[in-house]
């Protein structure tokens, strides 16, 4: 199955559970020698009650399965993570465009330091680094790096 065959969607509370589920192995995978500061419970509870009811947060589907999340807070990207087994397939491609799209004054970010693949990603995205930090704002307490993308003015 091609990234193709995925629909980006706005979330539901039914996407809760699956959705927490894919960050959850998108973080272990991605992030091994990060500190996941919340038990699955409680990314499971976040995602629940807070993330899809209160953000805008889309799921990338397949037929019957969440392979990816993207949340927004307004031009903050609060969260993208994909399915370990959706890296590389362009989905986050897609989930990039969505989120221009949906913000084409500009989004910010952050991203931990030790994160060197959504780096690059993001820099290929036309995000640039603004700001680094010790790690003690956030909730694992991981040095991090704040991006920006802004649209080009038009000509």
């Amino acid at each position: 199955m091609s990234s193709d065959d995925v629909v980006l969607r706005r979330a539901g509370s039914a996407d809760a559970l699956p959705a927490a589920n894919v960050w959850l192995r998108s973080f272990a995978t991605a992030l091994p020698s990060v500190r996941c500061a919340h038990d699955a419970a409680e990314v499971r509870d976040w995602f629940s009650r807070v993330l899809v009811p209160q953000y805008e947060t889309w799921v990338a589907a397949t037929e019957n399965t969440v392979v990816g999340v993207l949340v927004l807070n307004g031009a903050e990207m609060k969260q993208l993570y994909l399915d370990p087994a959706w890296r590389g397939r362009g989905l986050g491609d897609r989930f990039m465009s969505l989120a221009k799209d949906q913000q084409p004054d500009g989004l910010t970010l952050w991203t931990f330091q030790v994160n060197q693949s959504a780096q690059r990603f993001y820099q290929r995205h036309g995000f640039v680094e603004v700001e680094r930090t010790d790690g003690l704002r956030n909730d694992e307490r991981e040095p991090d790096v704040r991006y920006i993308w802004q649209p080009h003015p038009a000509r």
